[in-house]
C-alpha cells in the first residue's frame, strides 16, 4: 500500500534516471551495433526465414529505419510512462519511498523486455546477412526473454508484499 500524506519536499517523488536504464542501455547498443554493421550490409537484406532460408527482403536502410524506430518507441514509451507516474506522485504527494522506486524502476526497465527481443532480432538480421550465420529461431528467445521477465516480476511482487507486511506489523506494534 502506497501512503498518502503530506510530505516535506525533499521526500517528494521524482524521476530518476535509473527507472529507464535499461532501455536507453538496449537503445544505444542498438546504434552501435547499426554502426558496426552497416557497411557490411548488402543492399538487399533479408529478414524473414522459413527453414533457415531467406523468405523475403527488403532495403537496407528500410530494415533499419524500423528496427531503430521501434527501439525509440520502446524508449520512448518507457521515459513517458515514468514520467508520468513520478509526476502523479508529486501531484498526489506520495512520498518516495523504497516500494515506490521500485515500482517506478520496474514500471520503465520492463519496457527494455520486448526491446532484448527487436535486439536479438536485429542481431539474427545482420549476422545471416553479413555473414550468413543464423541464431536460434526468434520464437524460442523470445520465450526465454518472456520467462525470464515473468520470474523477475514474481520477485519483485513477492519483495512487495513482504515489505508491505513488514510495515503493516510494524505500524500495529506501534
Amino acid at each position: 500500500m502506497v501512503a498518502i500524506s503530506s510530505v516535506n519536499s525533499e521526500n517528494k517523488t521524482a524521476f530518476r534516471w535509473t527507472y529507464i536504464v535499461l532501455p536507453v542501455s538496449i537503445l544505444l547498443l542498438s546504434v552501435i551495433l547499426t554502426a558496426f554493421f552497416y557497411r557490411l550490409l548488402p543492399d538487399e537484406v533479408a529478414y524473414r526465414f522459413s527453414g533457415g532460408e531467406p523468405t523475403h527482403s527488403f532495403g537496407r536502410f528500410g530494415v533499419i529505419a524500423w528496427v531503430m524506430a521501434l527501439q525509440f518507441i520502446f524508449t520512448l514509451l518507457s521515459l513517458t510512462i515514468t514520467y508520468i507516474a513520478t509526476s502523479a506522485g508529486r501531484r498526489l504527494q506520495i512520498g518516495e519511498t523504497d516500494l515506490n522506486r521500485s515500482l517506478f524502476t520496474i514500471m520503465g526497465n520492463l519496457m527494455a523486455l520486448p526491446q532484448i527481443i527487436i535486439f536479438f532480432a536485429m542481431l539474427d538480421i545482420f549476422l545471416y546477412n553479413a555473414y550468413q550465420i543464423k541464431l536460434i529461431p526468434l520464437w524460442v528467445f523470445a520465450i526465454i526473454i518472456l520467462v525470464l521477465g515473468g520470474v523477475i516480476l514474481g520477485v519483485y511482487f513477492i519483495r512487495s508484499i513482504r515489505l508491505v507486511r513488514r510495515q503493516q506489523d510494524k505500524s500495529l506494534r506501534e
